[in-house]
């Protein structure tokens, strides 16, 4: 970014950055639960595979869970497994980022401090304030010392600490409101969530560094985490079951085996339909934007960007579904049983479900399909919060991201699509048949991924000329098609309703 921003910006933050890196020596010596030889193997499997080290040292991690996940579930329930989920996530993060996981005991520390020694009522804000500041430095570090770059970074793990926190310090507000009884409605929502009293500090550490959830989540609320860890998803207060404790073998296998189809998936689809330049994706124009490129058809241009982005989403279904899985061996992912004693199912650690997103038949499916647990969390504890305000939880939403000009350019775009989405439902489905397989239910489901495919190219270019041009290559036919729709739709008659 520093060849974007003028030289009064630029200048300053450059000393700035420099200032802190000054510190990176200390930091190396924090990097103490990861042998030498360990990363020098890893190093040297990287050179011989072509991979680089980051990415094999994160795919590693990711695979690690399941044995360290095996470990946990025959540990005692109790302290033990908290100390356990710590210490592991410490070493996950410094077997994948090196000196830059002291950016997470940092955060984790200063919170808790937060936490101890002001009320809730206070924490709820200053924890929240503080956690998405640091996020918000850690984007814009990455952006001006490697612009439209994908080197991996502390910036997604503290994206995942930073639900962590900032629910926390909402669940201890209701925790104490619902002491004072003085539950306000959201609170009365969350209750099932609320926490009585600041963790201790081992329960605290075991939660925010979880290594099963530590590098692509989900984060999961304290409790849930808590409950798992203390057996009390599965146990009463005498120690019996609260029903017949199912299997965690299928939970476990399904999404394992799932992430590894993805894994294979993203690798060869990758490869075939780059949307990058993959000599040099950081600073060589984009596949879909080159000269060369716009002298196909249209149809195939966009067939060709429609593939590429399906691809792209394979890298991350293999990380959630590889993160259910290893949260589903130790039931971290089981949500308990009913009051007839049957189990409830293993939702918990489900972050996206696969088949809902891909045949969405509209953008508030597709929503509810994707990245489930960031959707809770900004509905729990922004929009609930804020009164029901789109623009704060869309904001947050956005600086939770970063700040590349293509996400915003996306996020701007959804509501458009929104809007007529709303509209259809109005005036449109009223008159065709719900079901989602019936001619007018595959119409939708086209529609939906015609257009979200069509604006969430922004969001994968990041960058404004290039997203701006690879609309340009579809005549912007997304936005024109959306506000056509809007002009159009709006006239007809609003269908009346059974019994009016």
């Amino acid at each position: 970014m520093d060849r974007i921003l003028p030289d009064v910006l630029s200048v300053p933050i450059a000393r700035a950055i420099e200032k802190v890196y000054a510190y990176g020596p200390m930091a190396d010596k924090t990097v103490i639960l990861v042998p030498a030889f360990v990363t020098s193997h890893v190093e040297g499997l990287a050179e011989a595979i072509g991979f680089d080290v980051e990415t094999l040292s994160y795919t590693l991690g990711m695979f690690l869970c399941y044995p360290l996940g095996m470990i946990m579930a025959s540990l005692p329930y109790g302290k033990i497994r908290h100390l356990f989920s710590f210490l592991l996530g410490a070493f996950l993060l410094q077997f994948t980022l090196g000196k830059q996981w002291i950016h997470q005991l940092i955060a984790v520390v200063i919170s808790y401090i937060f936490m101890l020694i002001l009320p809730p009522k206070i924490t709820k804000t200053v924890v929240p304030t503080f956690i998405m500041l640091y996020v918000t430095l850690g984007h814009l570090h990455r952006q001006f010392v490697n612009y439209l770059g994908w080197d991996l970074d502390f910036t997604g793990s503290h994206m995942v600490l930073a639900m962590k926190l900032y629910s926390l310090a909402y669940n201890l507000y209701d925790g104490d409101l619902i002491r004072l009884g003085k539950e306000t409605r959201a609170t009365q929502k969350c209750a099932h969530l609320a926490v009585t009293g600041v963790p201790g500090i081992i329960e605290f550490l075991g939660y925010t560094f979880n290594f099963s959830t530590i590098l692509a989540g989900p984060a999961f609320e304290y409790k849930i985490y808590a409950d798992a860890c203390e057996g009390k998803n599965l146990f009463d207060d005498n120690g019996k079951p609260k029903g017949k404790i199912p299997s965690q073998v299928m939970p476990t296998l399904k999404p394992f085996l799932l992430s590894l189809i993805c894994l294979v998936a993203f690798v060869v689809g990758n490869a075939k339909f780059p949307l990058l330049d993959p000599t040099d994706p950081q600073n060589f124009t984009p596949v879909i934007i080159t000269e060369e490129f716009w002298k196909k058809p249209w149809v195939n241009r966009y067939a060709y960007s429609w593939v590429a982005l399906f691809f792209i989403r394979m890298k991350y279904y293999f990380a959630w579904k590889n993160a259910e899985g290893a949260s589903n061996i130790w039931y971290a992912g089981f949500e308990g049983f009913d009051k007839e004693g049957k189990p409830k199912g293993w939702e918990n650690s489900n972050n996206v479900d696969i088949i809902d997103f891909e045949t969405a038949p509209n953008v508030k499916t597709l929503s509810a399909a994707w990245n489930k647990k960031t959707a809770n969390w900004l509905g729990r504890y922004v929009y609930m919060r804020t009164g029901g305000s789109l623009v704060a939880t869309y904001g947050l939403s956005a600086f939770w991201h970063g700040f590349y000009p293509g996400y915003y350019m996306f996020f701007l775009s959804v509501p458009l699509v929104t809007m007529c989405e709303r509209l259809g439902r109005k005036k449109l489905s009223p008159r065709f048949s719900p079901n989602k397989w019936s001619l007018y239910g595959i119409c939708t489901i086209v529609a939906t991924s015609l257009i979200v495919e069509y604006i969430v190219i922004a969001f994968q270019l990041l960058a404004f000329d290039w997203a701006v041009e690879a609309w340009k290559s579809h005549y912007f036919f997304g936005h024109i098609l959306c506000i056509l729709f809007y002009g159009i739709v709006s006239q007809l008659p609003t269908p009346k309703t059974k019994g009016a």
